[in-house]
């Protein structure tokens, strides 16, 4: 069954740099222990996509359509397609102090801010650090082994995939939706109500439920509190 612009799907992904091997990203956490790339906290799980939006690399968003379910697939991505070429422009020498004054000490390979941009640094010496603008994955070849593990059908899981995507941390199935022609109501579980950023996530889902969902025009969010049931004291 063909896919195409505009459907929702899940994929799992491992991407990594053609000329070293190297995997610099993955939503399977087994490949992330291996590849020492693990983050505690940070949810390994198919990612949502839908086809055409740009939510991921736009070389790889267009491979996407021509994919199968559960039919593994490899896309090559050229550097011009993906974080450009590398600009000797963009190398700069400064002063070790200047780092040193704002209390970082560098080191090679590592990710630091300098004059409100992000550079890597590539060399130390001589009271001196060269550092790096470019994007840390400009003038590579990318490699993306990805599989669609699911096509969303229907409105129901469209509606639970987007509020998942906005609020991962809480299971998907903790959320109970009423869909009607124009409306829908998310009933929030406890755990959400207090999550940092959350009022934003609110307003996320509902932005993205509006989009791909024209005809509903009001989206309702409901907090029930409930009171602990009390227990009598035996005199």
């Amino acid at each position: 069954m063909a896919l195409q612009k505009g459907d929702f799907i899940l994929i799992d992904y491992t991407a990594k740099v053609k000329e070293t091997g190297e995997v610099f990203d993955t939503t399977i956490e087994e490949i992330a222990k291996k590849e020492r790339l693990y983050k505690e906290g940070e949810i390994y799980e198919p990612k949502l996509v839908v086809i055409g939006e740009g939510w991921v690399l736009k070389a790889l968003d267009e491979s996407l359509a021509t994919m199968e379910v559960n039919k593994p697939a490899s896309v090559e991505i050229p550097p011009e397609k993906a974080f450009g070429a590398r600009d000797s422009e963009k190398v700069k020498r400064i002063s070790l102090k200047h780092l040193a004054d704002k209390g970082i000490t560098p080191s090679l390979g590592m990710r630091v801010e300098h004059d409100g941009k992000m550079a890597t640094v590539r060399a130390i010496g001589a009271g001196r650090v060269l550092l790096d603008f470019n994007p840390p994955l400009a003038g590579k070849t990318l490699v993306y082994d990805v599989t669609v593990k699911k096509k969303l059908e229907t409105t129901e899981e469209r509606i639970t995939a987007l509020v998942h995507r906005r609020i991962p941390t809480v299971e998907e199935a903790k959320f109970k939706f009423t869909i009607k022609e124009k409306a829908v109501s998310i009933e929030m579980p406890e755990e959400a109500f207090y999550l940092e950023g959350i009022q934003v996530a609110k307003r996320g889902i509902a932005m993205d439920i509006q989009k791909f969902f024209p005809k509903i025009t009001t989206i309702k969010f409901t907090e029930t509190f409930k009171a602990e049931p009390k227990t009598e004291k035996k005199t």
